[in-house]
């Protein structure tokens, strides 16, 4: 798969919880770090996705946010 997102990391899902609509899905990323994603649940039905899958992540985004206390 060729794809012109520059930020793709490869990682392994560690967990999929299913919900009615949607899906939280958190993949441990090669380094040991690990990203959250919410998918809908028919995305991580037709992907397959379970727990030992190994994905890569990929990161489009116009905007991150952070907050400190």
């Amino acid at each position: 798969m060729r794809l012109s997102t520059r930020n793709q990391l490869d990682g392994t899902v560690v967990s999929v919880t299913r919900g009615e609509a949607m899906a939280v899905v958190r993949v441990r990323l090669t380094g040991g770090d690990e990203v959250t994603s919410g998918i809908t649940r028919d995305a991580a039905d037709d992907l397959g996705l379970t727990k030992g899958t190994v994905v890569k992540v990929l990161i489009k985004s116009t905007e991150v946010t952070l907050g400190v206390e």
